[in-house]
């Protein structure tokens, strides 16, 4: 179990440094593996648009529960605080900053190697007002569970770089910040059709973009903010792409 220490500032990153409390390896390993099952609950064979809300929750909700579990019933919310203000402009400027890095990488790589295009682009561009909306609610949940999905890794890596190998709190996050895009980056591999250059190096450098916003604010809500936004106003170019084209065809 973990040993429970004094409250940290809120201005650090929780847990690395035994605040709110100490996570041991053993810890961090039932964590990492509570991410791995939320993930594989995507695999659940639910066809209909209502019943994939569940894997949808699945998703953020059995690594936090993990996380619950490990480090206490209060000590986990460490990674949630309240959503300020300027936390919106925070968030809607990362997302507006990784739509424009994301397109300009994939612009330079398309230039050295083929890609594929994102099947949901399309499908949202054929659906109704009505399915769009159910999948837009359905992403809520999910995009959260991909922020726990590289969140929680970065936090292991920092806590092992920087509380068990002794590197430098600045050393250790940026190899946290660095490693943690991988999972990420990995797991959208059969999304865009195996392309591991394109995944590696289009979605690994979206995700180094969409980190910035929980190392700034060091909110785990104002993170999953941030990629809502991003990924919403992307659907919403889709979808308004996919209109203009059937009222002109």
């Amino acid at each position: 179990m973990p040993v429970t220490k004094p409250q940290s500032a809120r201005t650090d990153f929780p847990f690395y440094n035994g605040q709110p409390v100490a996570l041991s390896g053993r810890d961090w390993a039932l964590i990492l593996l509570g991410v791995a099952l939320g993930f594989a609950a995507l695999l659940l064979p639910f066809t209909n648009a209502a019943a994939r809300l569940i894997p949808a929750l699945l998703f953020p909700l059995v690594p936090l529960l993990v996380l619950r579990t490990v480090a206490g019933p209060s000590a986990w919310r460490a990674l949630f605080k309240p959503i300020r203000l300027g936390d919106i402009g925070l968030a809607l400027g990362i997302a507006l900053l990784n739509i424009a890095v994301s397109f300009t990488v994939a612009w330079l790589l398309t230039l050295l190697f083929s890609t594929n295009a994102n099947p949901v682009m399309q499908l949202l561009s054929q659906q109704s007002a009505a399915d769009r909306s159910l999948f837009l609610l359905s992403t809520v949940p999910q995009l959260l569970g991909e922020e726990v999905l590289t969140i929680l890794p970065l936090l292991a890596l920092l806590t092992w770089f920087h509380g068990r190998l002794g590197f430098s709190r600045r050393k250790s996050l940026v190899l946290a910040w660095l490693l943690s895009a991988l999972p990420f980056a990995l797991v959208h591999l059969p999304t865009y059709q195996w392309n591991l250059a394109q995944c590696l190096l289009i979605i690994g450098s979206a995700r180094l973009v969409l980190s910035l916003a929980y190392l700034r604010s060091k909110n785990l809500a104002v993170a999953a903010l941030a990629h809502i936004m991003n990924d919403w106003l992307l659907f919403g170019i889709a979808a308004l792409l996919g209109s203009y084209a059937a009222s002109h065809s």
